[in-house]
Order: structure tokens, then C-alpha cells, then sequence
């Protein structure tokens, strides 16, 4: 099973994605975690040069291009082999992040993106994704406070109020595949959500 964790910027993802992976080893499942980008050594090379605050002047098109080479990396030399051993994969964003982001937050063509997403991952999609959903304002603080600030942490308000507006759309059209937590809760009443919702899946 493929399960994604996506949301706007300091929504607890990573903070989350390893006590999942520790409670679903408790069950007795074999989980490997990753992240995008990254994952790879390549997908952190490229991650560095995405989110590298000297970067300004990286234009919306190469950022997605960028994100894209990042993701075809992972999916063939983690996920997709991790998946055919039967390995439950627990990745911190995916191919959701680059609608949300660079579609939403950049006004850029979806189909487009699409697209191009579809060529990076050869059609992998998660068997399941759970937003963890929060405000921006709160969001924002929260990720200032790690020490954690990158380039895309440093867009406009604006822009990350799109990419929330973003994300509820995309769970609106794939419903089946989407669960919602708040984030806003406190972390262990999150967790608790997030095994919950899993655990649902799993069956």
C-alpha cells in the first residue's frame, strides 16, 4: 500500500510520518518512509536547489520541472520496487503537493501538469492521501519556529492561501482516494486520527 501525508506548510507532516510508520511495524507491517523531494540522493540534490533561499530567481516552470525529476528518481529506485515487496510506503508529500503548489499556488495549467506528473511517475498513484489540513496563518508560524524556512516557505500569503484553496479541490474530485484531518488538534489527537484513518484503509 502506497499512502501519502500532504498539507500547507507546517501541518505536522513530518513530525507524524514517523510514529505511523512505528505503529504499523507494531502490527507487524514492513513500512519504509520517505520523503519529496528527496528520498535519493539525487532527489536531495535536487531538493537543496529547490528550496536554497538564494534561489529567487527560479521561475515557476523550472521549480516544477525541478520537482518532477525529483519524483521520477523515487518512484523507480524506492517506491515502485518498495511496493512490489509487498512494503507499505509512507511518503511526506507526492504528486498532490505540485498540483496544490505549482498549479494552485502558481496559477499554472493543471492539464499541463498532469501531464507531466503522469510522465514522472508512470501513472503511481497513492492507494490512499490524508491532508492535514490548518490555517495558513498558524501553519506559517509553526514552520518559522523549526529553523526549517525555505524558498517556497517565503511565498506571499496569497500564494499559500491558493495552495490550501487547492488542495480541498483535489479532494473534491478524488474523494474515494482523500481522507482530511485537522491539524489544528493537538498532536497526539492527530496521530490518533491519522492510525485511525489508516487503520480504516488497511482493513
Amino acid at each position: 500500500m502506497f499512502i501519502t501525508l500532504e498539507g500547507p506548510e507546517g501541518s505536522g507532516k513530518t513530525s507524524h510520518i514517523q510514529p505511523l510508520a512505528e505503529w504499523l511495524q507494531g502490527r507487524g507491517c514492513r513500512v519504509y518512509t520517505t520523503r519529496e523531494p528527496g528520498g535519493t540522493p539525487i532527489g536531495e540534490q535536487i531538493r537543496a536547489v529547490i528550496h536554497d533561499l538564494k534561489n529567487t530567481d527560479m521561475h515557476p516552470r523550472a521549480e516544477t520541472l525541478l520537482y518532477q525529476a525529483a519524483r521520477a528518481q523515487i518512484v523507480e529506485q524506492l517506491i515502485r520496487p518498495k511496493l512490489d515487496e509487498g512494503v507499505i510506503v509512507l511518503c511526506d508529500r507526492y504528486f498532490d503537493s505540485t498540483l496544490a503548489y505549482q498549479g494552485y499556488g502558481h496559477v499554472q495549467d493543471l492539464d499541463e501538469l498532469r501531464a507531466l506528473i503522469h510522465y514522472a511517475t508512470a501513472g503511481l498513484k497513492p492507494d490512499l492521501t490524508i491532508l492535514l489540513d490548518l490555517d495558513i496563518e498558524t501553519g506559517l508560524k509553526r514552520k518559522g519556529g523549526t529553523g526549517e524556512w525555505n524558498r517556497l516557505d517565503a511565498y506571499t500569503v496569497d500564494f499559500h492561501e491558493r495552495v490550501r484553496v487547492g488542495y480541498h479541490a483535489l479532494v473534491a474530485l478524488e474523494p474515494q482516494r482523500w481522507r482530511v484531518v485537522d491539524a489544528g488538534q493537538g498532536w497526539e489527537e492527530v496521530q490518533a486520527e491519522l492510525r485511525k484513518t489508516i487503520q480504516e484503509r488497511l482493513g
